[in-house]
């Protein structure tokens, strides 16, 4: 790794410091990054840290922006709010960041969001839940697709296959609660009922008992999981001991492969709302998102060795989204707020981004495939089929 880039990781019981190379007087422009590297997110944190890392350096080979270089710093939370809290006011008060790209999870965004509002440093999220960005703060974007966004392409695929009554089994975390409520607010508008509601903890290790609840429901026709984590692998496993005879749909929040290798042949047949990132190959070539999730799949790949996924791509749109901005706003994090606000027409791993005063996400439902698992891999449910 080159010298102008300083890495910073710490776990969630202690803060360890690695620094290396260059000094903070090459590295001219300074971003930060809290993720979840370590703990029961890191597959949310890892592929973003590996993101950033990596074009960052590209960025840098190739002359920084506008002449300047970035320093990237990075801290691992370990999935922790209080840790992450912590970290951004170090980025903010110590490291002195211009811009703030990170935050994995709900729970974590939320806990920095107004550290970051009241120091006036743009802050981009790679948190799921829509209360990140509604209401809408000043200083706070994000990238992902939003909770109330899956619940509503989930309920457009369960409309096409002319299923109205469902079971919700949810986790109890920050984006499996947000997720559950944004259903039930939306379903109504689709024609959908949520005749029976199940939760289960982040470390709940057997989901039976809920399941067999929603087995025994008279009337229900599919099942919705809304969660993240080893939770849902252990619900589609549960699922298919209890031979549950209704299609299952789980959240954006599994899409990566690690959701499959944990939960193995029972993930066959779950249908999920996911970006064109984890079918990249399959998209015809007239597709206009095709070359940009091809080349980022196809550098993360070779770079990393590891499969690409979704969250590794929020990673990438939150930084390049960020690099733009820094083009044509400078240094100043004030009118590096306003250049990210102004973000029209960004081709993204997520889609195409249109931001605005009143929206700092900037997606719409046409950033969102629905995916079902075939024989261990990924295949995309065609628009209008079954």
């Amino acid at each position: 790794m080159a010298g102008w880039t300083r890495r910073v990781f710490a776990g969630a019981a202690a803060a360890a410091l690695m620094a290396f190379g260059a000094s903070a007087v090459q590295a001219q422009i300074k971003i930060g990054a809290v993720l979840s590297v370590t703990g029961p997110a890191s597959f949310l944190g890892d592929p973003s840290k590996k993101t950033l890392e990596i074009y960052v350096e590209q960025i840098n080979a190739a002359g920084g922006i506008n002449g300047q270089r970035l320093q990237l710093i990075i801290y691992d939370d370990g999935g922790d709010a209080n840790q992450a809290r912590t970290f951004a006011t170090r980025l903010i008060e110590d490291d002195k960041i211009v811009a703030m790209v990170g935050g994995s999870t709900t729970g974590t965004t939320m806990a920095m969001i107004p550290l970051f509002e009241e120091a006036r440093i743009p802050f981009i999220s790679l948190g799921g839940a829509i209360q990140i960005i509604d209401p809408v703060r000043a200083y706070t974007f994000k990238t992902p697709h939003t909770d109330r966004m899956a619940c509503e392409k989930i309920f457009q695929d369960l409309q096409r296959r002319r299923l109205t009554n469902i079971a919700m089994i949810s986790g109890t975390d920050g984006f499996g609660a947000s997720m559950h409520d944004q259903c039930v607010a939306v379903a109504p508008r689709y024609g959908v009922t949520i005749a029976h509601t199940e939760r289960y903890g982040p470390r709940d290790s057997d989901m039976t008992p809920q399941l067999t609840n929603i087995r025994n429901r008279q009337g229900v026709q599919a099942v919705v999981n809304a969660g993240f984590g080893q939770g849902p692998a252990i619900v589609t496993r549960n699922y298919a001991q209890l031979q549950v005879p209704h299609p299952l749909y789980q959240s954006h929040g599994v899409a990566s492969k690690q959701f499959i290798d944990l939960a193995g042949d029972a993930a066959n047949g779950v249908r999920l709302p996911a970006s064109a990132l984890l079918v990249a190959s399959m998209l015809p070539d007239s597709d206009p998102q095709k070359s940009v999730v091809v080349n980022y799949a196809r550098t993360f790949e070779q770079k990393t060795g590891q499969p690409v996924s979704t969250f590794g791509g929020h990673a990438y749109d939150g930084l390049m989204i960020l690099v733009e901005a820094i083009k044509k706003a400078g240094a100043d994090p004030r009118k590096i707020r306003d250049a990210i606000e102004a973000t029209r027409g960004f081709m993204g791993t997520a889609g195409v981004v249109n931001m605005s005063a009143t929206d700092h996400m900037g997606l719409d439902l046409t950033a969102f495939r629905m995916l079902e698992i075939r024989n261990r891999d990924w295949t995309i449910v065609p628009e209008g089929g079954s």
